[in-house]
């Protein structure tokens, strides 16, 4: 009968640890594992989680994978019914639930707080205000007042509950490391502070979206910085607008008067500080600009730009590529109605 009796106990044991569990009733269930939780405090969170069936069989299964020692902090998200050892292996690889947050190349701090908030993490407003903490990049950039072009652009993967300040702060470190020793040097080779440098580098980036591109738009504005010429670049206009909660996706006549530091119609030089996010591509192009003379440029409108040496050949290429385009394609328009 003892015999029985063991034998009996062992199949049960067994049982309990090849049959998959769900003790919780909504779509998906999240378990929270503090740093430096040991397995009685993981055991415990996992059994009132209803992902465990009860605590004799997770240490069972603990015991049995041997994976006591390799069990991970993190928050762990489970949406099905599960082993208890197929549990101790998510947790024991670490596979903890991350939201990934693209961050597109241009984005201003206005768009990527909006995006922060469109992913559940915070308000748009509590973004802005951590985003006004210029001191994280004092010690790379002493004359910053924000952290406006110092946001790198790229695709974070950051847990359910990160908020903007941590955000800010990884953003930032990804930009100081992507603002290379050779960066800097490149900038101060052409008499440029960082901060100046950082500010042509998000013009270029706001200007065109096309590679190839990138280091003649940096030799227009370059070329017209060395010349004194005004910039006349509508990206920073928009961004004025911005500021000034002015802007309705559209350039205006009259907005090229707007009384901002930021208008570039109206002010010589660079404008305050940066209008975006630049990403690598346009940080090198700021460095590193086309041996051109070219002074003007107009969209081609289908995402390129035509470049010229003089206000001539740019009135002609206006005349083209803006006037006589938007005129034919109203024609074809109403001919189609």
């Amino acid at each position: 009968m003892a015999v029985v009796a063991s034998v009996a106990a062992a199949g049960w044991v067994v049982a309990r640890l090849r049959q998959p569990y769900r003790g919780f009733s909504g779509a998906e269930q999240f378990v929270e594992i503090p740093q430096g939780a040991g397995s009685r405090t993981i055991g415990e969170r996992l059994v009132q989680a209803g992902i465990v069936r009860d605590h004799v069989t997770f240490r069972l299964a603990l015991w049995m994978t041997g994976q006591g020692r390799r069990l991970k902090a993190g928050e762990y998200r489970f949406d099905q019914a599960m082993t208890p050892a197929q549990v101790i292996d998510k947790i024991a690889r670490g596979d903890v639930y991350v939201i990934r947050l693209t961050v597109p190349e241009g984005f201003s701090v206005f768009d990527i707080a909006q995006l922060f908030e469109s992913y559940g993490f915070g308000t748009a407003a509590s973004f802005r205000a951590a985003a006004r903490d210029a001191s994280i990049i004092h010690k790379l950039d002493p004359d910053a007042k924000t952290l406006e072009g110092y946001l790198f652009p790229d695709t974070y993967s950051l847990p359910r509950k990160t908020d903007a300040a941590k955000l800010v702060r990884l953003m930032v470190a990804e930009f100081e490391h992507a603002m290379t020793p050779e960066l800097v040097q490149a900038a101060q080779a052409r008499q440029m502070s960082v901060h100046q440098f950082v500010t042509l580098a998000s013009i270029v980036e706001k200007e065109t979206g096309a590679a190839s591109e990138r280091p003649l738009v940096a030799a227009v504005y370059q070329n017209r910085l060395r010349i004194g010429m005004l910039l006349q670049c509508d990206p920073t206009v928009i961004y004025a607008l911005e500021l000034a909660r002015r802007y309705d996706g559209n350039i205006h006549k009259q907005d090229l008067s707007i009384d901002s530091p930021y208008n570039t119609y109206r002010y010589p030089g660079l404008p305050p500080g940066p209008i975006a996010s630049p990403g690598r591509a346009s940080l090198e192009a700021a460095a590193h600009p086309a041996n051109a003379d070219f002074l003007y440029f107009v969209s081609r409108n289908d995402g390129t730009h035509v470049f010229s040496h003089t206000l001539e050949e740019h009135n002609s290429n206006v005349q083209k590529f803006q006037v006589q385009y938007f005129r034919d394609k109203r024609l074809q328009e109403n001919h189609d109605r």
